[in-house]
């Protein structure tokens, strides 16, 4: 096998990328993309009667992956799961993609194969085109902005600032696994078996489950829980100027590894990178156990009083700071990705 090294010329890796995307593009109907990669922009059409949904998000080498720990089929898959994820916690559907790479020059041209191979896949199943991007040598390692265009009914965004005293608070599938692979990562210094850890190397964003409680008019505030449970309700509470408790017994801890065990509470409730979904809905709206075959699990509670509390099964309350992910933040307040 042939090993490429970068630089290739800039007109050849975007012929290339344009290739692979093409080979993956599952085109629309009733909308998309009419014009995509090889003008200077792209044209859209989002469907008649709804708003427009516009996320970005960074991947960065050493920050959100590391080369030697993460396939880069594994790499490209999340770098998209994070603007999925985004789609979803609105209620929302993607339409298009667009991407931009910084790349080293002594990266291998088969880890860029790997990369896109990872992300278009993910596309591919969420019908979703790669419209167009960017391409730039860089200095140290890589760089990947995912953008991601959905839509949305108009009106029917589902915001964070919808919650209200009294709501009751899920989440879906279970917290925790990400961040305890990571964990193991940091602990062991070398690779774990993708297989057996799927939740930190390839989640599923939850699109269909998001599309169900929309359509159902079930939910009042939601957000994707990227940076931590904690962190991530403390958002909906500041946005919806609130308070909340969660019942410790309740978390849904996940479990990892081969034997299975389950994950520290401190990891579910603050790790991060699950890109599960945290919703809050009326006292009196029915709520499945399960949506779209993802387990719903009832957590706790929004307050009139504003701060977050843990509540443990002997009834103690105890303070729940906001202590996931947060860049730019204290050593202490940051946690490892």
């Amino acid at each position: 096998m042939i090993v490429l090294v970068l630089p290739v010329p800039e007109r050849k890796l975007v012929s290339r990328l344009r290739q692979a995307a093409r080979r993956s593009a599952v085109r629309r109907a009733r909308a998309g993309v009419i014009a995509g990669i090889g003008d200077d922009c792209s044209i859209l059409r989002v469907p008649a009667g709804h708003d427009a949904l516009v996320t970005t998000d960074f991947s960065l080498e050493g920050v959100h992956f590391r080369r030697e720990w993460h396939p880069p089929k594994s790499v490209g898959h999340r770098c998209l799961v994070r603007g999925l994820s985004d789609i979803a916690a609105m209620g929302g559907e993607p339409l298009a993609a667009f991407l931009s790479l910084a790349l080293p020059s002594k990266l291998p041209q088969t880890w860029v194969d790997g990369f896109m191979s990872g992300l278009l896949a993910l596309a591919k199943k969420f019908k979703v085109e790669l419209a167009g991007g960017d391409t730039a040598a860089s200095p140290t390692g890589v760089l990947a902005d995912i953008v991601v265009l959905g839509s949305i009914p108009k009106g029917r965004g589902i915001l964070r600032s919808g919650a209200r005293p009294g709501d009751r608070i899920y989440v879906t599938g279970a917290v925790g696994g990400s961040a305890a692979a990571v964990d193991l990562l940091y602990s062991k210094h070398k690779s774990l078996n993708p297989v057996s850890f799927p939740a930190h190397f390839f989640p599923t964003p939850r699109i269909a489950v998001a599309r169900v409680l929309r359509e159902n008019r079930i939910v009042a505030s939601m957000i994707d829980i990227s940076d931590g449970l904690s962190t991530d309700l403390s958002h909906i509470c500041d946005e919806s100027r609130v308070g909340a408790q969660i019942n410790e017994q309740a978390v849904p801890s996940a479990r990892i590894g081969k034997p299975l065990r389950t994950v520290a509470l401190e990891l579910a409730l603050h790790g991060g990178d699950d890109y599960e979904l945290l919703f809050t809905a009326r006292p009196r709206t029915r709520i499945p156990k399960t949506v779209a075959g993802v387990p719903i699990t009832e957590i706790g509670e929004i307050t009139r009083r504003k701060g977050m509390f843990l509540v443990r099964e002997d009834g103690r309350r105890s303070e729940l700071r906001p202590s996931g992910w947060e860049h730019f933040a204290s050593s202490s307040r940051r946690r490892k990705r």
